[in-house]
């Protein structure tokens, strides 16, 4: 087990690199991201005695909400600001963003880099709306329709296919886009009268996406047939705040809550899904990440002001 503080700044979502196996991206805000500054820590767990070591720390006038590494260039962050700003970091420069953008008119909550097509990425924001940037271009590439009427929580890209990416929002509802389209493509009732809190897809099964809710459930759907939920996990206590699929076995599913857990789920196992609870937090939990390169090693985030980054019992299914 491996911890670091974040001293004076709540977690909020953090991300292995896709190129250096110890290295992660933690996005933070004093205040538990209600009012006053953000913080994006680059950490580095293969170096010094202490186990866990700053590298870089980049300081933003609002709060930070989420991450995400660059799939082209392994120096390079974008981050997703309670200012409406989303903002470009290159990890070998000190203190400025190289690209700030700021045409979302309320805060960002969701930034993720496309998987497949490395040279966009995608963001979500509480002013319902969702936009594609490419790193090197001053304004957006598209503003898709305007069609979630409450926040945008999520906005995830296929492992799959690179131009499609789900979003998840706070009427209930996920959403399919294909970027080649102004409009959503597929709609899912996910969390009736709910929040959808977050999304993910299964990296084996490309039909297959996982919602997490306010409703304290997680549920698995098969997009060729998204009337019913295939799975219905049930255990957290409250709500389930972000849901992330293994990388490793199409079977294996964490998820995190402001239950102050963390949960490892095996589907595969459908009478008995939960396989581990870890409840090393004393905040909630918002986010997680695996390990690219060591399987079984997962790191979580909290507003506790505390990352930890262990192997639990189970992940490996």
């Amino acid at each position: 087990m491996l911890k670091f503080r974040t001293q004076g700044y709540n977690g909020y979502s953090l991300q292995f690199s896709p190129f250096i196996e110890n290295k992660i991206a933690c996005a933070a805000s004093a205040n538990f991201g209600l009012v006053g500054n953000g913080r994006l820590f680059i950490l580095n767990t293969g170096i010094g005695p202490e186990g866990v070591e700053v590298e870089r720390i980049y300081d933003t006038q609002d709060g930070l909400f989420d991450c995400s590494w660059s799939e082209i260039n392994e120096n390079q962050v974008v981050t997703a600001s309670g200012d409406g700003s989303i903002k470009l970091w290159d990890i070998k420069l000190a203190e400025f963003p190289i690209q700030n953008w700021h045409e979302h008119s309320r805060e960002v909550f969701s930034v993720e880099w496309n998987l497949i097509k490395k040279d966009t990425f995608v963001s979500g924001s509480w002013d319902h709306s969702i936009k594609l940037w490419a790193p090197e271009r001053p304004q957006s590439l598209i503003t898709f329709n305007i069609e979630h009427t409450n926040c945008i929580y999520n906005t995830i890209w296929s492992p799959n296919n690179p131009d499609l990416f789900g979003s998840a929002s706070g009427d209930n509802t996920v959403k399919i886009w294909d970027t080649k389209l102004p409009h959503s493509i597929q709609t899912i009732q996910a969390h009736p009268n709910f929040e959808t809190l977050s999304m993910d897809w299964n990296k084996y099964q490309e039909n297959v996406i996982v919602t997490a809710s306010s409703d304290k459930s997680i549920k698995l759907w098969d997009l060729r047939r998204p009337d019913r939920e295939l799975l219905c996990l049930q255990g957290h206590e409250y709500a389930v705040r972000r849901v992330k699929c293994s990388p490793h076995n199409g079977n294996i599913i964490a998820s995190v809550s402001y239950d102050m857990t963390m949960r490892i789920w095996d589907i595969s196992r459908q009478n008995n899904p939960l396989v581990n609870v870890y409840d090393g937090h004393s905040e909630f939990v918002v986010g997680v990440d695996y390990n690219l390169y060591i399987e079984g090693q997962i790191a979580t985030c909290a507003w506790d002001e505390n990352v930890h980054i262990f192997q639990p019992q189970g992940l490996l299914g």
